[in-house]
């Protein structure tokens, strides 16, 4: 495949399932767009709910429900406009019971890939949001065929959770030596478990990395949700948007502005 060479931030996002992963991407993807940046999200988890807040709970065409048709697709049936203007796709999954939803995710990824994705959106930021359980082939894709530079992982002190977290930096470091994707940090979503703060930064310090980030628990976002909104767009002067805002910026100054590499 010819590589597309273009300067922009390329940021997967991983972390266990129902741990506030696509919560906390939609509103790092809201906070990028505030500042004028053109941000990509690609949610990579069947259940493809991603992008929602994004979209004020709309429900888009996935790119594995377009492809089922047996239809000619473009970009425009599978890529949607979200808040501020940032772009949404998600990759879906097979029917429950009918497939592997990794291979689901490699599909999705060459499709996208076959359509020069990054060449039509031009974006400045790629966000991949990712299931962290299980590492696969599929959900191993940006890390393990250089979508992603960047990865980071939303965790709070719950033993699975940090279980998952420890594996995906597990997957990151098998693949570093190929000049893939690098572990940039864990994001603490902050569950109120007894001494989460110390279990949080021992983990880090096995895993040989920092934690970048620490949100707190706060009702607001729970509130947004129920509106379908990000709180970053539906309570902009909330202190928990004001800390999204922080952690965004936290994740640009730790994340490589890449001339290159292998993009969508």
């Amino acid at each position: 495949n010819k590589l597309h060479f273009v300067p922009m931030r390329r940021i997967a996002i991983y972390g266990k399932g129902g741990i506030g992963k696509s919560t906390t991407s939609a509103n790092i993807t809201a906070a990028l767009t505030d500042k004028g940046m053109r941000v990509l999200q690609i949610g990579c988890d069947p259940k493809s709910d991603s992008t929602r807040l994004l979209l004020n709970g709309k429900r888009q065409t996935t790119v594995l429900d377009a492809m089922r048709t047996g239809d000619a697709i473009e970009l425009s049936d599978v890529i949607h406009e979200g808040y501020g203007g940032c772009f949404c796709v998600e990759c879906g999954g097979p029917r429950p019971g009918t497939g592997c939803a990794g291979r689901g995710i490699i599909a999705a990824f060459e499709f996208l890939e076959s359509k020069n994705v990054v060449d039509e959106l031009k974006p400045d930021v790629i966000i991949y949001d990712v299931l962290g359980d299980v590492v696969c082939g599929g959900f191993a894709m940006p890390i393990r065929n250089g979508y992603a530079k960047d990865v980071f992982v939303v965790t709070s002190g719950e033993m699975m959770s940090l279980y998952a977290a420890n594996n995906i930096a597990e997957a990151v470091k098998d693949f570093s030596d190929s000049g893939y994707a690098r572990f940039s940090g864990l994001i603490q979503n902050s569950r109120n478990v007894k001494d989460e703060d110390s279990l949080i930064d021992n983990a880090a310090s096995e895993i040989g990395t920092d934690v970048i980030f620490r949100l707190r628990r706060d009702p607001i976002v729970q509130t947004c949700e129920g509106n379908d909104k990000t709180v970053v767009e539906g309570a902009p002067e909330s202190d928990m948007a004001s800390e999204y805002r922080r952690l965004a910026e936290v994740m640009l100054s730790r994340s490589d502005d890449v001339e290159g590499g292998m993009r969508l």
